[in-house]
């Protein structure tokens, strides 16, 4: 479900700092609908890429649902300013 080859971008991206995001889909907190919805969150960040990799390890086996991806940012940055930001686009058939 993740894409390998993305992920080994993030791991050797020039920037020290390796974040890794989880996207994936679940059930409304609104106990009155069974509507689903789009979750992305922070997993992990960590300047030491092979406890990055570590991680992504342990996250990808106990959520195989999940979409992981790794991004590798500059610290003191908006990241809004780079050209790609860490982000996961969930689309409205995801949630079908």
């Amino acid at each position: 479900m993740t894409d390998e080859k993305l992920i080994k971008e993030g791991l050797n991206g020039k920037d020290s700092l390796k974040i890794i995001l989880s996207g994936y889909v679940d059930k409304s907190e609104n106990e009155n609908t069974e509507e689903k919805v789009g979750v992305v969150s922070v997993m992990f960040v960590s300047e030491n890429k092979e406890l990055v990799i570590k991680k992504i390890e342990e996250f990808e086996a106990k959520y195989p649902e999940r979409y992981f991806m790794v991004y590798s940012v500059p610290l003191d940055t908006n990241l809004e300013e780079l050209n790609h930001y860490p982000s996961i686009a969930i689309f409205q058939s995801d949630l079908n």
